[in-house]
């Protein structure tokens, strides 16, 4: 199965929350409450981790939590392009958190790129983000940060 990955509310912003979705036929979303996002930054603060890095960890976690579940049955990811230049980092860091996690995803099944509004994974991200439809998964600052190692 091929899908399409979308974030709404940047994780960059910590006064609001952040989904992720995926969607193709089957559709799953993860919600990253903006207390939890407060809590994990300061804590990858307090552990040296600044800047870009920072909210590329916190983004590719939210995405193994996203996918884990379904890994065996994607073919392909496609990944709305959140932070231009940091694809290949981001990728690595997900392949790893996923294997760690006992689920296996390869690095040549994922590409980023621009999937535009119409996509279903937008609408669905966004459905959840409004609240208009509720989340999956809601994230805990235990979870997040667990999946970061």
């Amino acid at each position: 199965m091929d899908v399409q990955v979308d974030q709404s509310g940047k994780l960059e912003y910590t006064s609001h929350d952040t989904v992720l979705a995926f969607s193709n036929g089957t559709s799953f979303s993860v919600l990253i409450p903006a207390t939890v996002k407060r809590a994990c930054i300061k804590r990858l603060r307090e552990q040296g981790i600044f800047g870009p890095q920072l909210y590329m960890r916190l983004f590719a976690a939210g995405l193994s939590f996203l996918l884990r579940g379904h890994a065996e049955e994607l073919s392909q990811v496609i990944i709305d392009v959140e932070y231009p230049g940091r694809e290949g980092q981001i990728k690595d860091h997900l392949v790893n958190l996923l294997l760690q996690a006992g689920f296996q995803l390869r690095a040549k099944q994922i590409q980023f790129r621009q999937i535009g509004k119409k996509s279903s994974a937008h609408r669905l991200a966004l459905a959840v983000f409004r609240g208009g439809k509720e989340p999956d998964v809601i994230l805990d600052e235990r979870a997040l940060l667990g999946g970061l190692k």
